[in-house]
């Protein structure tokens, strides 16, 4: 019997120390005053179990929990973090779900003293803050919109809701965009970048240590196309023949995540696609089968550094990365 290899009698009191810890519930002063030892040596006991694989600890997702998705999708994309939701069907139908992990996420991660920017157009993320409970202590400093929030009056409000109800949750003050995402002309984007209320927002967006976005296609939403921010039937068909396959604040970007210059950019009040990137916490929403070359593009860009999708689009993500 060699220095490095326990004695039989040994095994056994491993054995016997770990059942009674594992197994049994006991505390340790209880097993030590039950084979008087003393604590400190039970200890050692426990960690040597371990060490000598006498005791194994074996981590079992139960349904709905998808472990193995989260850290295969943040493996495969560079991700800082990734939420896999237990959700059905297509579309919209992800969306209770996502917006449901989202508000859990969002519930566990705000500490204090953040910068949340937002986008405007997401029914997603509405649903989200619909469903987050209110924090008893601040926990964000200011919850700022990064893209126009002004549109037709009868989804104005969601935009609106969205921002204030979110600062309302987490004792944040909110910064309003008053204007629209996309305006007529670079000379209005220009002019209306000078109006205090409007440089008071684009200002803030250095100040961003978190950002929430929706993660879009190159069909807009019917919530953006209510609104009166998405895009026209030409701008759709000149993103096609440049390669897009989707948006972050109406930011379009192809498969690769490379940075798509449409003629409307320069119609766009929105943050830049560098100011972004260089948020710390970059958080996208999305899921449902027409968004995977999206988020795909999206992961890849380094649009965001966390996901939060559904299982069956997560899958789809890993199936062809």
């Amino acid at each position: 019997m060699t220095a490095s290899t326990p004695s039989p009698d040994h095994l056994r009191l491993l054995v016997k120390v770990a059942r009674m810890y594992h197994e049994r519930g006991l505390r340790q002063p209880e097993i030590a005053e039950r084979l008087n030892m003393s604590q400190a040596r039970v200890s050692r006991l426990l960690k040597e179990a371990a060490d000598r694989a006498v005791v194994r600890t074996v981590v079992v997702s139960p349904e709905g929990v998808h472990a193995e998705l989260e850290d295969a999708l943040i493996k495969e994309y560079g991700l800082r973090d990734a939420v896999v939701a237990d959700a059905g069907g297509a579309g919209t139908d992800v969306i209770p779900a996502l917006a449901a992990a989202t508000a859990t996420y969002l519930d566990a991660t705000l500490k204090g003293g953040d910068v949340i920017g937002i986008s405007s157009w997401s029914a997603t993320l509405l649903e989200a803050v619909n469903v987050m409970p209110a924090k008893t202590n601040s926990v964000a400093h200011e919850v700022v919109q990064i893209v126009g929030g002004s549109g037709s009056p009868e989804v104005q409000l969601h935009a609106t809701r969205l921002t204030s109800r979110l600062a309302e949750l987490t004792g944040a003050r909110p910064v309003f965009a008053p204007c629209a995402a996309l305006v007529h002309s670079r000379e209005l984007r220009d002019l209306l970048s000078k109006e205090p209320d409007v440089a008071e927002v684009m200002q803030s967006w250095a100040r961003l240590t978190l950002a929430l976005v929706g993660i879009g296609t190159l069909e807009p939403s019917p919530l953006l196309r209510r609104s009166g921010n998405a895009i026209t039937p030409q701008d759709k068909r000149q993103l096609e023949e440049l390669g897009a396959v989707g948006d972050v604040c109406t930011r379009y970007f192809d498969a690769e995540g490379r940075p798509v210059n449409a003629d409307f950019d320069d119609r766009i009040i929105g943050i830049e696609p560098d100011q972004l990137r260089a948020v710390d916490r970059r958080i996208g929403v999305a899921g449902g089968e027409s968004k995977v070359a999206a988020i795909r593009g999206a992961a890849r860009g380094g649009w965001i550094n966390i996901l939060i999708t559904d299982a069956d689009t997560a899958k789809a993500l890993l199936k062809n990365p």
